[in-house]
């Protein structure tokens, strides 16, 4: 019998494995059952489902749950459930759409039903996930040419899936199969609906929330919670971009495709600036506001922001003076240290507390006063003489990561301050089913901004990149909706335009490496959308902020 040579990095040891093996019989072979099961593999560094047959010697590491491969594919799974439970229960013309993360799951909403959602519907619909997932069907992974793919999209009513295949230049693409139901998504499910061990459904605002496990425990559903003001952007942000025809990547290549690219991006960079317009209206009409603080995860835009915000209270009539919480970090030696014994930059207690509210008190009061610069390369505050002093028309405006946290600007009356949330809340999706993580879109655009102005790799920001998100669920995310405001800073055109850029970044990414596996990912994901000229893009886009060209000093 043929075998093939595998170092399985879960079993710390070289073996043999059967040539064309599967991965399932692999593990199976090898009695590697522990008590959270195998989802997947990285098999040379490519994420792969585990009916993956062996054929060449491989380097394979095996994952579950807690990967964010392992989740993605447990995600997917559950999304194609919900899809087979919408085909049996009700007809055709009813529309599952998926739209967007929300309270530890996934907002869907249901389009042409004939009566309102109501909770017994909805428990009708669990029930029936739960039949499906007691059934342990088989996802089955098919390949067929693509012609016959869109045939099967016209066929199940799936325009958007149609209009996207039509355009692409494979002659076969691999569609999932559950039981009857067909569809297709940009990355593997699980072997069959019995490895999905826990989920649930509810009714959520005037929609659905499917649950998902918590990232650290795959037996705990995350409690729901409302989040009324990062819904009603949620909300808002798509209904605009469906009033505008463009819900869907291929709703955008239509536009491309037409000609009417340099159209709907000035209306999309319009419809941003009457946004931030709108928040310096609000700021006015609030009346006492002498300090503004801009908060969002990262690469969502808060510079840009910023600089587009003091624009518009300059039209008001107010001087607005910015001020960075970077420069008033205590001295390396005295940084906290995180749970590893490493320096975590990111806790709050990193910033000189003390101090900052000090300075900003003193700023309030009309006093002139002096400011640090923190000096990245000594670790130091450094004082060269710099001070500041607020004019009677003047607005401190405050970025930073720990705005929205009381304990940042404890000591400053609530009454002064105005608290914005800022982040690229993605409003178009690859197609009905497949929403579009705003992570991605953030993950993209930074991807370009520091190989761009920090001189990092693709490599190198995809290694740091489960840190960066590490901290913003714990110093970020938890304030969200302390704000008062919340501006949405991606545009619908975006991605277009940063493929141009991160599509030849992340091909650097050597094979060699783990994170090639998200580099593949990444690249497949882009290779959906149109490409759209820089040139069409205007200076004081957010966007200048990742790709270069800005008409706003940084």
């Amino acid at each position: 019998m043929q075998t093939v040579p595998v170092y399985c990095q879960n079993l710390n040891a070289l073996v043999y494995a059967p040539y064309g093996q599967r991965l399932c019989d692999f593990l199976a072979d090898h009695n590697m059952t522990p008590e959270d099961p195998y989802l997947g593999a990285l098999v040379n560094n490519k994420a792969r489902d585990l009916t993956y047959q062996i054929h060449k010697p491989a380097l394979i590491n095996f994952f579950d749950y807690y990967s964010p491969y392992g989740r993605g594919f447990y995600i997917r799974s559950l999304y194609l459930v919900l899809c087979k439970t919408i085909h049996d229960l009700f007809p055709l013309k009813v529309k599952l759409r998926i739209k967007h993360t929300i309270s530890g799951g996934r907002y869907c909403t249901l389009e042409n039903m004939d009566e309102p959602l109501t909770q017994e519907i909805v428990s009708k619909m669990l029930q029936h996930m739960k039949k499906i997932v007691r059934q342990n069907l088989p996802f089955e992974r098919v390949l067929m040419l693509t012609s016959d793919a869109i045939k099967v999209f016209q066929e199940l009513g799936l325009e958007d899936k149609y209009d996207l295949f039509k355009e692409r230049d494979k002659i076969f693409t691999s569609v999932y199969r559950l039981d009857k139901t067909v569809n297709y998504y940009y990355g593997y499910l699980l072997p069959s609906t019995g490895y999905i061990k826990l989920f649930g459904l509810e009714l959520y605002e005037n929609g659905l929330l499917l649950k998902i496990p918590s990232a650290k425990n795959i037996k705990v559903l995350p409690k729901t919670h409302a989040y009324p003001k990062l819904f009603a952007v949620y909300k808002f942000s798509k209904e605009w971009s469906e009033k505008l025809g463009v819900s869907t990547v291929s709703d955008m290549n239509k536009l491309i495709a037409d000609g009417k690219t340099k159209e709907t991006i000035l209306v999309a960079e319009a419809f941003q600036e009457k946004w931030i317009s709108n928040v310096a209206d609000q700021i006015y009409k609030k009346g006492g506001v002498k300090m503004v603080l801009i908060c969002g995860p990262s690469s969502s835009g808060k510079t840009t922001t910023c600089r587009r915000l003091s624009v518009q209270l300059g039209v008001l009539g107010f001087n607005s003076v910015q001020i960075s919480v970077d420069d008033f970090f205590v001295e390396r030696d005295a940084t906290p240290l995180d749970e590893h014994g490493e320096k975590d930059f990111e806790a709050l207690e990193a910033i000189d507390l003390p101090l900052f509210n000090d300075t900003l008190k003193r700023l309030i009061a009309g006093e002139r006063v002096p400011i640090p610069t923190f000096d990245f390369t000594k670790g130091a505050k450094v004082w060269t003489g710099k001070t500041l002093q607020l004019e009677k028309n003047s607005i401190l405006v405050v970025e930073g990561i720990h705005c929205l946290n009381p304990k940042l600007t404890e000591q400053v009356p609530e009454a002064l301050k105005f608290k914005i949330f800022v982040s690229a809340l993605t409003s178009i999706s690859v197609d009905r089913h497949n929403p579009i993580p705003t992570t991605d879109n953030r993950l993209i655009r930074r991807i370009v901004r520091d190989y761009n102005y920090r001189g990092y790799s693709a490599l190198d920001t995809l290694r740091r990149w489960h840190s960066v998100r590490k901290g913003e669920e714990k110093n970020i995310f938890p304030y969200q909706e302390n704000a008062d405001v919340m501006i949405n800073t991606s545009l619908i055109f975006e991605l277009g335009l940063l493929k141009n850029y991160a599509i030849p970044i992340l091909n650097e990414v050597p094979e060699t490496a783990p994170e090639y596996a998200e580099a593949t990912r990444l690249l497949k994901f882009l290779s959906y959308f149109h490409s759209i000229p820089e040139s069409d893009v205007p200076g004081t886009s957010i966007l200048r902020e990742f790709v270069g060209g800005s008409k706003f000093t940084y």
